[in-house]
Parts: C-alpha cells; sequence; structure tokens
C-alpha cells in the first residue's frame, strides 16, 4: 500500500490528493493493524492476577498498577518503537528484517547472499569517506573484517524472519479459537467437539483465502468491522468509568507500577508475563 500506487509512479500529486490517499492508508490500516492492537488487552487483567499470590486491597492500588503497566507498555512499545524507530528503518519504503539486511548489505561488504553489496553504492561510501579524510564508520569496518560477524548477521536475519513467519501462523489460530470458545458457553458440554474445532477451522480457511486479493482489499472488508467494535468498547468504558470509578485516570501515574511491585513482590514480577499480552 504505497502512496505512488494510489496516483501513478512519477504523476504529480495535488496537496488535497495527498492528504486523500494518507487518509485512505489510515482507514486500511484499521482492519490490519488496530483489530490486534484493540483486542490483545483484553486478555491481560485475567491473566495478571491468575494466581492467588495477588490479593485486592480496598484502595484498588493493585487493579490501578496492572492499568498503569498496560498503558505505559502500550505507550513506549508501540509509540516509541515502532512510531518513532521502527518506521525509520526502512529500504526505499520496504520493511522487515530481510529489507534492512539488504540495505546494509548495499552499503557494506558484508552480504553472504547472490547479489549482496551493490558496486555503485559501496563507491559511493567509499568516495563519500574519502573526501572526510578516511573517516569511514567503525562499524562498517568490523563487519567487512570478519566473516564470523557477517554469518552472524544472515542468522539473525533469517532468526527474525522465521520468528515472523510463526507469529503469522500460530496467531490468527490461537485469536480465531479464543474467540469462538467464547460460543460454547451457551451450549452443552457434549455439543463443544462439534462446535469449536470445526468452526475455527472454516473461519482461518476463509480469512486465508482472502489473502491473496491483497493487504488494501482485506483492510478495507475488516476496516467498519473494527471501527464498531472500537466504537463500542469505547462507549462501555467511558460508561463504567463514570459509574463505577471515575478516578482510575490514576492510573497513568507510573507511581502506580512501583506501588503494584512493592506491595505484590515475588506474584507481581510473576504477572509481568501476563501484562506482556497486550503488545502480543
Amino acid at each position: 500500500m504505497d502512496l505512488e500506487l494510489a496516483h501513478g509512479a512519477g504523476a504529480p500529486r495535488k496537496r488535497g490528493e495527498s492528504w486523500g490517499a494518507v487518509l485512505l492508508l489510515a482507514y486500511q490500516s484499521l482492519g490490519v493493524v488496530y483489530g490486534d492492537v484493540a483486542t490483545s488487552p483484553l486478555y491481560v487483567f485475567k491473566s495478571a492476577f491468575a494466581g492467588d499470590d495477588i490479593t485486592h486491597t480496598a484502595g484498588n492500588e493493585e487493579i490501578y498498577g496492572v492499568l498503569s503497566f498496560v498503558f505505559w507498555t502500550l505507550t513506549l512499545i508501540s509509540l516509541l518503537k515502532y512510531v518513532l524507530i521502527v518506521l525509520r528503518a526502512n529500504d526505499g519504503g520496504e520493511g522487515g528484517t530481510f529489507a534492512l539486511y539488504s540495505l546494509i548489505c548495499r552499503h557494506v561488504r558484508a552480504g553472504l547472499l547472490p547479489g549482496g553489496g551493490n558496486s555503485e553504492d559501496l563507491m559511493a561510501d567509499d568516495k563519500d569517506a574519502a573526501g572526510r579524510r578516511g573517516d569511514r564508520s567503525r562499524a562498517r569496518t568490523v563487519l567487512e573484517r570478519y566473516r564470523v560477524l557477517q554469518r552472524l548477521l544472515l542468522l539473525f536475519a533469517l532468526l527474525g524472519t522465521c520468528m515472523l513467519i510463526g507469529d503469522g501462523v500460530l496467531t490468527p489460530a490461537l485469536s480465531v479459537s479464543s474467540a469462538v470458545s467464547g460460543l460454547e458457553l451457551s451450549m452443552e458440554k457434549a455439543q463443544h467437539k462439534y462446535v469449536g474445532l470445526p468452526v475455527t477451522c472454516a473461519i482461518l480457511i476463509c480469512l486465508f483465502a482472502l489473502q491473496h486479493y491483497g493487504t488494501h482489499r482485506v483492510g478495507f472488508i475488516f476496516a467498519p468491522i473494527v471501527c464498531i467494535w472500537l466504537l463500542c468498547i469505547s462507549m462501555i468504558g467511558l460508561y463504567n468509568i463514570i459509574h463505577w470509578n471515575h478516578h482510575v485516570y490514576r492510573a497513568l501515574s507510573p507511581y502506580y507500577m512501583y506501588q503494584f511491585l512493592k506491595k505484590t513482590q515475588k506474584g507481581g514480577w510473576l504477572s509481568l508475563g501476563g501484562i506482556l499480552l497486550c503488545v502480543t
């Protein structure tokens, strides 16, 4: 989903048309990205308080502490890591481990794959370094000198790609299976085996069958569903805040994270694994 595709490569774009393309991409991203971000925090509280080591006090400071962890985890990981770092690490708009590996190999003689290292880019970098009186990057010099570092770099690229593929296979299966398990609450236990697995497989087949139409079309299909979902949980959350506890804004303070770990001690540290679910 590139901006150039919306207008044609090399075609002049007006300011209004550019904003329209950005808004279009933002709308499509609702169905691709924010559906996952909006559902992940739902599992946090159940997992964080699953153990018997954490007890609730009258001031609800444990709940504030977990909520503070969720808020700051989403803020630091999603905003600082992805928006400010990951989105800037790209190879001509392409992201991912192999795109970054290709970018490194075009500017450093460290490519172990065929075509690794663009001679024009390397010559330009050498000429630029020579123009600065031989001030070459120390990291580039070390990487070009040691073959073991080049192999380690390739290993990290392959490992990152394998982890992404594994996440892409496991996450939909677990998410759909968890969603379908909600249907079993209204059925008898003897009927569970006829509902859970068959319905999950049918939904997954349909979802993966849509992938070949492209991310932009899939985003268009799911964006309205995600918009309705976000609107509903926002209204429900706002009602619960007003009706039950309008002081929940205190959880925005990192102070409650410290208090949570201080009071719960070992049980609090163990519950941090459940808090990580908000960014999975």
